[in-house]
C-alpha cells in the first residue's frame, strides 16, 4: 500500500478512536449523574457489598426506558466513578474561598474596616483625653492642697486677726485657723474650703461699722411686746432695730429668733430689751412723735457685736 494511502487511513482512523473515547467518558459521566439523580437507588445499593451487578441491572432498565442501549463496562465504569467521587465537583479550600469572597466584596469590607479604624482611633482619643484629664484633676487638686489652700487660709487668718480687736473676736478667729489646719492635715480640702469661706466671713464682720436705730417712722412700730406661751403672767419687751452704716446704708443681717431657734436674714429686727429701756423710749417718741434718742447701740470695728447704749436683754425676734 503507498505511504500516502497508509497515512490517510491512520489519519481517519484516529479520530474516531479519540471520538469513540470521548463518547464513552461521557456515557460514564451520564450514569454517575443518572446515579446521584436516583439517590435512594444509588445508596441504598452501594452500601450493601457485592450488590454491583442489581444496581447494574437498574440502571440498564432505565436507560432501556430511554430507548438506549448501554455497554457494561460503561455501567461499570460510571459505578467505580461514582464510588471513586470521580467527575464530582470540589469547592476550593475554607481558605481560599474565603479570600475570594473577600476580595469580591472588598469594597464592601473596606469601609467596615474603615469604620473600624475610626472607632478604634476615636476610643483611643478619647481614652486617652479621659486619662489626661483625669492625671490634671489630680494634679490641680494635689496643688490646691499643698500650695494654694495652705496660702488662703494663712491669708485670711492673718487678716481676721489683724482685723480683731477683742478677746472673743481673736478667739474665733484662732478656733478657725486651727479647724483650717487640721482639714489640710486630713487633706480635707472641702472642709479647709469651708473654714476660709467662714474665716472671710469673719473678717468682713469684724471690718464692718454701723448703728442700731431704733424705728421711728410713720406706720412702723419702734417697740413691742409679747406674752410668752409659758407664763401669761409676764412680758417680753422689744424694740425694733436696724443696722445703719456711717453712708446710710440699712444692712441685712443673720438674727436668730429666741421664740423658734430659726435664722432669717432680716433688715429689721426685735431686741429685747428691759421694761424701763422699754418705757423710755415710749415716752421718747410720747414728747413730740419723734425719738431723739434713737441708737440703741453702735457696732464698731474689729468686734463681733454691737456696743449698746442702753440696757438690753438676751434674745431677739424677727417676726412681730
Amino acid at each position: 500500500m503507498p505511504l500516502s494511502s497508509t497515512a490517510e487511513a491512520s489519519g481517519a482512523q484516529a479520530p474516531a478512536a479519540g471520538a469513540g473515547k470521548l463518547d464513552e467518558v461521557m456515557l460514564a459521566m451520564d450514569v454517575v449523574d443518572t446515579l446521584r439523580h436516583n439517590e435512594n437507588v444509588a445508596l441504598r445499593e452501594l452500601e450493601q457489598e457485592g450488590r454491583d451487578e442489581d444496581l447494574k441491572e437498574r440502571l440498564r432498565r432505565i436507560y432501556e426506558s430511554q430507548g438506549l442501549e448501554v455497554s457494561d463496562r460503561i455501567l461499570d465504569e460510571g459505578i467505580k466513578a461514582l464510588k471513586e467521587s470521580r467527575f464530582t465537583y470540589e469547592p476550593a479550600s475554607t481558605g481560599s474561598r474565603t479570600l475570594a469572597h473577600i476580595w469580591i466584596r472588598r469594597g464592601f469590607y473596606g469601609r467596615i474596616a474603615g469604620i473600624a479604624v475610626l472607632l478604634v482611633a476615636a476610643w483611643i482619643g478619647i481614652s486617652s483625653w479621659q486619662r489626661a484629664s483625669h492625671e490634671r484633676a489630680l494634679e490641680t487638686a494635689r496643688t490646691e492642697l499643698i500650695e494654694r489652700l495652705p496660702k488662703r487660709l494663712e491669708d485670711i487668718a492673718n487678716r481676721a486677726l489683724a482685723e480683731a480687736r477683742t478677746d472673743d473676736a481673736r478667739e474665733q478667729a484662732q478656733s478657725l485657723l486651727t479647724a483650717g489646719t487640721a482639714a489640710l492635715s486630713n487633706s480635707d480640702a472641702e472642709a479647709a474650703r469651708g473654714t476660709i469661706a467662714s474665716l472671710e466671713r469673719l473678717q468682713a464682720d469684724l471690718a464692718r461699722t454701723y448703728r442700731l436705730r431704733v424705728v421711728s417712722r410713720p406706720g412702723e412700730d419702734s417697740g413691742v411686746f409679747r406674752i410668752p406661751d409659758v407664763n401669761s403672767n409676764a412680758r417680753n419687751y422689744y424694740l425694733i432695730v436696724e443696722a445703719v452704716t456711717p453712708d446710710g446704708t440699712v444692712l441685712s443681717l443673720p438674727i436668730r429668733s429666741e421664740e423658734d431657734g430659726s435664722v432669717k436674714t432680716v433688715k429689721r429686727w426685735g431686741v429685747r430689751v428691759p421694761q424701763r429701756t422699754f418705757d423710755a423710749v415710749r415716752r421718747d417718741k410720747q414728747d413730740d412723735g419723734i425719738l431723739q434718742n434713737d441708737t440703741l447701740g453702735e457696732k464698731p470695728r474689729g468686734a463681733l457685736a454691737p456696743v449698746y447704749r442702753m440696757n438690753v436683754s438676751e434674745g431677739a425676734i424677727t417676726e412681730w
